[in-house]
This record gives C-alpha cells, structure tokens and sequence, in this order.
C-alpha cells in the first residue's frame, strides 16, 4: 500500500540456496519526514544485511522523488545490494522526471546494479489511470532501458483486485513480471483466517495472468501485518499477529515465490507494519525461515 510517503522501498535478497527473492519494504523517507541520503541508505541496507535472512536487494516505487536513485544506487553498490526499480506514473511532469532519473542512473553506473522496473504501483487500484495508459507507459520505459542494453524485466505493481479485474488485462499483456500486493488485514480478517485469505489471492490472481499471459511470473511485492494501529474489523493490529502472520506466510513464500515483506521500519505511521522500532531492534523474532 502506498502510505505517508511516495516514494517507498522494498528489500530484497537471493540467496544462493534459494530460487526466490526474500526481502523488506524500506520507505525513502526518514521517520520524521526528511528524504534518506546517501549515508541513511548504507545503513538501511547495512542493517537489511544484518537480519537472518541477509538481505541484500532493495525495490523503490519511484525514482526521481526525495533523490531516491541518485542517493540509493550509490549506497547499494557500496554495500552489494541491488534496486528493484519504481517509476511513478501519475502526472506527464512527474513521470518524465521519473524516467530522467532512471536514464541519469543508468548512463552514471550501467544496470548491473537493477533486479527488475516496475512502471507505477496500485495505479489501477487507485483508479489514477486506466489500463490503455498504464500498459503504453510500460511499453514506453521498456522501450527507452532497451535502447539503452537493459534486459532486465519491465512490469507493474497493484493489488490483486486490480489484476482480476477483465479490464485491466492490457497492463497483465505489457508487463514482463506482475507484482501483487494483498494484505489480510486490510480486508478486515482474523488473523486465523489470513493464510487461508492471502492465498486465495494469490492463487485469484495467477490464475488470471496465465489466462492471460502464460508462463509470467506473479511477485509478492508487499505483504504484512502491523504490529499496531487500529482494528479493521476482525483485524486486529498487534506485535503477536504481525510475529503469527510472518510465520505463517513469510517462511512460506520464502520457500516457493518472489516476495517483499511490509515493512523494514514505518514506527510513526498508524497502522505500523514496521519489524524494526525506534530503537533499531527487531519487534518480533525473524529467525525460522
């Protein structure tokens, strides 16, 4: 979901084991609103690769705001992590900033540094654009890194409701990869009855892609449950739901699909997703997976 902030991150890493991105949400913004800089970047990804799982990689929803790329890419080549890359789409002025930042980061340090591209994030769900726009910007940004010897996947981010929905089947045609975002708790379910919720989601959604387009990969780009805030419903945040839902759903999709877990560290924002506090330590225990 996008919150407080636009410009949001989400980590990630591929273990030599594994055949999977494992990885975080990170926000560009610090928790008192200020943009990360280059050194808030290194110990971002710094304290990422210090969690059991090591991460390593990192997504961004956009490029261009709080300087995200021009202060991210050099921290993530400082440190070994790698950017699933965002572009904003909303705006023509806005998005052409976007796809500069993408092109001045590419020409200063080649793409060996970039996962994938994702052209906008929850647009359809935000009802922001339509699928005719949205899959002609995919086709637009995929087009300019082509020209420029990227090969890594274009796709787009949103919600699983949005990627069911027959009308948005030109952006699942478009896109190289589908991101999906689901959250139980935002459809106000018991914390017993999440696993059972995020699947059918899940398995909604690929459904549809491989009606589609066969064969493309479905990503969980954000997933999570916070560890305070309000209920929704039969949702209730707290710090043991959020530890029950990770180990429910996190050590799972570890084992079988891409996935960003929601969030690194979100402390200020109601609800909080963040795994890490004010203090800089673990809510909850990330070990078992």
């Amino acid at each position: 979901m996008r919150f407080s902030t636009l410009a949001t991150v989400a980590a990630a890493a591929l273990p030599l084991s594994s055949a999977y991105w494992t990885g975080f949400n990170v926000g560009a913004n610090n928790n008192d609103g200020s943009c990360k800089s280059q050194a808030d970047w290194t110990t971002a990804f710094n304290k990422l690769k210090g969690l059991p799982q090591h991460i390593t990689s990192v997504r961004l929803y956009a490029s261009s705001d709080c300087n995200t790329l021009a202060n991210a890419v050099p921290a993530a080549l400082a440190t070994g992590v790698k950017i699933l890359v965002g572009v904003w789409t909303e705006d023509s002025a806005h998005y052409t900033a976007e796809k500069n930042a993408l092109e001045a980061a590419i020409n200063a340090h080649g793409h060996d540094w970039i996962i994938a591209i994702s052209v906008g994030s929850e647009d359809l769900y935000r009802g922001d654009t339509s699928a005719s726009t949205l899959s002609q910007q995919i086709y637009d940004v995929k087009g300019m890194v082509r020209a420029m010897g990227v090969t890594q996947d274009v796709g787009h981010v949103d919600t699983w409701t949005a990627w069911v929905d027959n009308a948005n089947k030109a952006v699942i045609t478009a896109s190289d990869f589908i991101g999906l975002d689901s959250y139980p708790y935002f459809q106000k379910s018991k914390i017993s009855d999440a696993s059972a919720v995020f699947w059918s989601a899940v398995d909604a959604t690929r459904a549809q892609v491989n009606a589609v387009s066969p064969g493309k990969w479905v990503w969980i780009t954000e997933t999570g449950w916070p560890v305070s805030g309000d209920s929704l419903g039969d949702a209730v945040a707290s710090v043991k739901n959020a530890q029950t839902y990770w180990r429910t759903i996190a050590c799972a999709c570890f084992k079988s699909t891409h996935v960003f877990w929601y969030a690194y560290q979100d402390y200020s924002a109601n609800p909080s997703f963040g795994v890490f506090g004010s203090n800089g330590k673990a809510i909850y225990d990330l070990y078992g997976c």
